[in-house]
């Protein structure tokens, strides 16, 4: 590359990072406040709460890239004409599509980036999000270990333990077991410890005592007990699997998908057919949006008041692409079969880019061209 192509491209990834790095954290924050009110609610660790976090990065940063990159292109690009930069290589014979050359190769850049996360990382990190979920759910004993608090582990079950000691021993522990109406217990202990045993957690409880309510009879039975073991590991089935999700599933397989797949998912061939060209088709938009941001900047003449004008119009025009987008894949929804049009919005975002750095090389062209009407009539 040239040397002023290397310097425009080291400005638009330098730009780049930081958008990228901004917008991340923005929309990371907003999905862990969320994380660490369920997980912590439910009695787990800081941790896990941090793996949930870096599972969920992936999907986070694929969405943002494109964004970032429209706005790296747009900074650069205002940048570069404020400080004359761009009119000085213009002034030694650089076209508007020559100039446009880095601003492609940042675009397949950041759209082999968002490519790889989509159709690699995001599969992979979702489905480990979904196994260790599963897990969690399977995970009766972090449930009951939240002091000071009622805990409704499953329906019908009511638990408390004022203390926990360093030494894992439940202080004055009570609980409701009211899922048989017919036969409701309240089993109430000083003290207790949770043992791990091959047939499950067990909740060993020690000087206690059980009430039994019998409601048809309005009877209650009361039974003192120095050492009562009580199986916990049944309160909560095995939250079993229902097959993968979608974006569990490589590219790969949707593309090339077979009857099993479609049996497992419960979506037809066709339909994953679609799925598979979408995660394909949605990186090459971050190309698009790169060049509009660039090209929009370059048309117009100077003004005193800035670029605004310009920037407002990029991004009317990248709305505009992702109005197209919406449409397409509502369109290749309702028939799988159209898959082909999730690439319209890409094919329109590169003529609409093009269109623009035509009419850059042409400053005054629109206005001549309404003056030669004015002049017919």
């Amino acid at each position: 590359m040239a040397r002023f192509d290397r310097y425009l491209l080291s400005q638009l990834m330098v730009f780049f990072g930081f958008f990228a790095l901004v917008l991340v954290m923005v929309y990371w924050v907003n999905q862990a406040v969320l994380l660490f009110d369920r997980l912590i609610a439910d009695g787990q660790s800081a941790m896990v709460f941090l793996e949930f976090t870096a599972l969920t990065l992936p999907n986070v940063i694929r969405v943002v890239l494109p964004v970032a990159a429209f706005a790296a292109s747009v900074y650069a690009t205002n940048r570069l004409s404020s400080e004359s930069e761009l009119v000085v290589v213009q002034a030694m014979g650089f076209s508007s599509f020559r100039l446009a050359r880095s601003v492609l190769v940042f675009g397949l850049i950041v759209a082999f980036l968002t490519g790889i996360l989509s159709n690699i990382l995001v599969p992979i990190s979702e489905s480990r999000l979904s196994e260790r979920s599963a897990e969690i759910q399977n995970n009766i004993t972090a449930r009951f270990l939240t002091e000071g608090e009622f805990l409704h582990p499953t329906d019908g079950i009511t638990f408390y333990i004022r203390e926990i000691t360093p030494e894992g021993e439940l202080k004055d522990v009570f609980m409701s077991d009211s899922r048989d109406p017919d036969n409701q217990v309240i089993y109430t202990a000083k003290n207790a410890f949770l043992v791990r045993e091959d047939t499950g957690p067990k909740l060993v409880m020690f000087d206690g005592m059980a009430q039994t309510l019998t409601p048809d009879s309005n009877r209650l039975f009361t039974t003192s007990f120095s050492d009562f073991s009580y199986d916990i590991g049944s309160l909560i089935k095995d939250v079993e699997s229902s097959g993968r999700k979608l974006v569990e599933i490589s590219t790969s397989e949707l593309i090339f998908s077979t009857k099993a797949l479609s049996e497992e998912t419960g979506y037809t061939t066709s339909t994953l057919l679609y799925i598979g060209h979408e995660r394909i088709a949605q990186p090459l938009l971050a190309i698009v949006a790169a060049l509009i941001g660039f090209a929009t900047l370059l048309v117009g003449s100077f003004s005193r008041f800035g670029v605004m004008r310009q920037i407002m119009v990029a991004i009317l025009l990248l709305v505009l692409v992702r109005v197209l987008d919406s449409v397409m894949i509502e369109y290749a929804r309702r028939d799988a079969h159209y898959w082909w049009l999730l690439y319209v919005p890409v094919i329109v975002g590169f003529l609409l880019a093009a269109s623009l750095l035509w009419m850059s090389e042409r400053p005054g062209w629109l206005k001549r061209k309404f003056q030669r009407k004015e002049v017919a009539t």
